[in-house]
């Protein structure tokens, strides 16, 4: 065939392109069941899920499950798988960084390549948490309680960070328990918060002695349930009259003499009706153990008004977002990564995630350390509209079966509750932050 020189020829051919789907390696992998090459398993030994939902939000806030690829709820706590053995050791020093935690690791062989002299592992991280929670009853042993700087051996747990805070609430005497300490000589909490009573304070003296928030204060308390009816109350009194009567006033030293005031309610732990099965305990100075040790200041008439929350919380779990369904814009927030077990845990799921909340609006170091969200009825009313109609607040209702309610007349709920109670612990809008995702803030690409 001849050519000529700078001459083009041109000619049709009929191609067929084929578009064929893929993924790559890694996505590969996490597509596929049981790759995964490291696992945390974080248990707590306690019959609630407060810990975990705490927990939750601490690893939201710094983005700590960045790197996870499933998360699953067993019995007693959380499963976080992950593809590389490097991520899971960043998983788990930041759980010994937030919570006393003793962490045990294992590896398990899967195959071995003779000729390459190499194998293929799977790690397993094992983290256990102290078993001890905020506001628990605590009995240390004599011994232990000698080394820990004298203190005595019934305390309260004032605290939970990277070790355990204690408390005497009778000395303001404070001490810490690393987890090297605990793990040594482990001890175990006498009662927990779903033991507590109502009392009601007749009387309060400040003692004078002052330890950063804490006052301590000679009080004289009542049960709550002495002001009840007399046909109503005959009962308690039958039963417990080897114990005394329910109308029985006792005195004690409390460390809340600088928010107590008489007529306020306090919850506190009953010990003179109560039965612990604990040598440590039965070991004590009866003479020197007190009928009543107050806890924490409770706002009864506040919590009856079932007053709905201007911020809500965001959630970990895949489970949430797929439980919003119907309204795509509350996916994320919900109950958090635990207790979707529903049926018979259902209202034990339920009380705990409330008390999880009022431990929140109590405790201003609890909210400092994660991130709150502002409702988005509350931006809508602060930044939208400023003067809403009377009882428009019943109108607007969360869709999703996991969504917080959210406050709608945050303004006029305020200046109520305020009359009644003016130290009601409630969360102010400045420690709140907006929602971006809500808001449909998306990069200047994407847009």
């Amino acid at each position: 065939m001849l050519v000529f020189t700078s001459t083009i020829v041109e000619q049709v051919f009929e191609v067929e392109f084929v578009v064929q789907h893929g993924q790559c390696p890694d996505c590969t992998r996490l597509a596929a069941k049981n790759t995964w090459q490291a696992v945390i398993q974080v248990r707590q030994k306690v019959p609630h899920k407060r810990t975990f939902l705490f927990l939750e939000q601490l690893i939201l806030k710094h983005n700590a499950h960045k790197d996870t690829v499933s998360i699953k709820e067993v019995k007693d706590g959380l499963d976080f798988y992950y593809t590389q053995e490097g991520h899971a050791q960043k998983m788990a020093e930041f759980l010994a960084s937030v919570a006393p935690v003793q962490t045990v690791r294992s590896a398990q062989l899967i195959s071995r390549d003779t000729h390459s002299n190499t194998a293929n592992y799977k790690f397993t991280h094992s983290v256990q948490i102290v078993p001890i929670c905020k506001d628990d009853l605590v009995c240390i042993p004599i011994k232990q309680a000698r080394s820990l700087s004298n203190i005595s051996p019934l305390t309260i747990c004032s605290r939970v960070g990277n070790s355990v805070h204690l408390l005497d609430p009778s000395t303001l005497q404070e001490t810490d328990v690393t987890s090297q300490v605990y793990w040594r000589e482990p001890f175990f909490s006498l009662a927990s918060v779903t033991d507590l009573v109502e009392f009601v304070v007749l009387d309060i003296e400040p003692s004078g002695t002052v330890r950063g928030k804490h006052v301590l204060a000679d009080a004289e308390v009542a049960p709550a349930s002495s002001f009840v009816s007399s046909s109503s109350s005959g009962m308690e009194m039958d039963m417990d009259s080897h114990h005394g009567s329910v109308s029985t006033t006792y005195h004690t030293r409390t460390h809340l003499g600088g928010i107590l005031q008489p007529g306020d309610t306090v919850m506190g732990y009953w010990l003179t009706r109560s039965n612990f099965n604990s040598p440590a305990f039965e070991s004590l100075d009866p003479s020197r153990i007190p009928d009543v040790i107050l806890v924490k200041k409770s706002y009864p008439n506040q919590r009856k008004k079932n007053k709905q929350r201007n911020w809500k919380l965001k959630s970990m779990a895949k489970e949430a977002e797929e439980g919003a369904g119907i309204n795509d814009s509350n996916a994320g927030y919900g109950r958090g990564a635990l207790g979707r077990r529903g049926g018979l845990d259902q209202k034990r799921v339920e009380k705990d995630y409330e008390l999880f909340l009022q431990s929140i609006e109590e405790d201003t170091e609890m909210r400092a350390a994660i991130n709150l969200y502002k409702g988005r009825n509350v931006r809508t009313d602060t930044d939208m509209k400023p003067e809403k109609a009377p009882g428009s607040s019943k109108k607007q209702k969360s869709d999703s079966q996991f969504a917080m309610e959210v406050d709608n007349t945050l303004q006029a709920d305020d200046e109520t509750d305020g009359g009644d109670d003016p130290d009601f612990p409630d969360v102010k809008l400045d420690e709140l932050l907006d929602d971006f995702e809500e808001m449909g803030i998306q990069d200047e690409e994407d847009a």
